[in-house]
């Protein structure tokens, strides 16, 4: 039901209600978008949390310090936040479309609750999330995102201040096929540039579920999941010249999706 609304709420953002003509982005401002995003080799190696499949994730070798993470997005897999668990990190959860985490953690706690950019019964927001569980923290944390779509409203709707206390973030973009529609482009391009104010693209990985588009010689992973560095923790900014890396691993059985070098290159 969810992902009909939110298909539903994009298709009407992107005025693809009643046949209207979409206005097409222009190549040089989507070329532009991708070459922002470009991951930098931060100086501190990658590593794998989670499972070798959905759910697994790279981030820097930097978690000491870091006491808590959040975590939207739970469905079946818990391995990424399991691997926190053990490294001392609390885990703070949430889902509306499950009960419990798909393993029990005395380091998890979970909410039944979607994220978005309003409260509500069903929906809470990620900075009245943060401030139920960190009166008494100031240090840096972790952010681990995989809501559907969801990702936009949320990540537009959270402050500067909090994003910029997430060391590391992992978040799964979806519908970027629809990057060539330019009102979808706009939106996207916001949120995008909200997040590179404080962070870094180190890592793209493209998940291998629903393929991608091509388009002008740019092809576009339907869906891909990022891990974002603070600026703060670079050792230095080189670009990334080869994917896949050696610790990544395909979603699906399905066709394998390699990152494409228009990403990279």
């Amino acid at each position: 039901m969810r992902d009909k609304l939110i298909r539903d709420s994009l298709l009407r953002c992107l005025g693809m209600v009643g046949m209207h003509a979409v206005k097409r982005t222009a190549y040089t401002d989507l070329i532009g978008l991708i070459h922002s995003l470009r991951p930098v080799d931060s100086g501190t190696a990658l590593i794998r949390l989670g499972p070798a499949g959905d759910g697994g994730y790279l981030v820097p070798d930097d978690l000491e310090g870091i006491q808590y993470g959040f975590s939207p997005g739970v469905s079946t897999e818990s391995g990424f936040e399991a691997d926190l668990a053990t490294r001392d990190i609390q885990v703070h959860l949430a889902d509306l479309s499950v009960d419990h985490p798909a393993e029990a953690n005395t380091r998890f706690t979970f909410e039944k609750k979607h994220l978005g950019s309003f409260t509500s019964d069903t929906l809470m927001t990620m900075d009245e999330w943060a401030r139920k569980h960190l009166a008494d923290y100031h240090g840096d944390l972790i952010l681990q995102m995989d809501i559907e779509g969801a990702e936009f409203e949320t990540l537009m709707n959270t402050s500067p201040e909090l994003l910029a206390r997430f060391r590391i973030m992992v978040i799964e973009f979806h519908y970027l096929h629809q990057l060539w529609n330019k009102p979808w482009f706009v939106h996207v391009a916001r949120v995008f540039e909200k997040l590179l104010h404080s962070h870094s693209v180190v890592h793209i990985h493209p998940n291998n579920c629903c393929g991608s588009i091509s388009s002008k010689g740019l092809e576009i992973p339907r869906i891909l999941e990022m891990t974002f560095y603070r600026n703060d923790r670079l050792k230095q900014r080189s670009y990334c010249q080869t994917f896949p890396h050696p610790l990544d691993h395909d979603n699906t059985k399905k066709r394998p999706l390699i990152l494409p070098e228009c990403w990279y290159r």
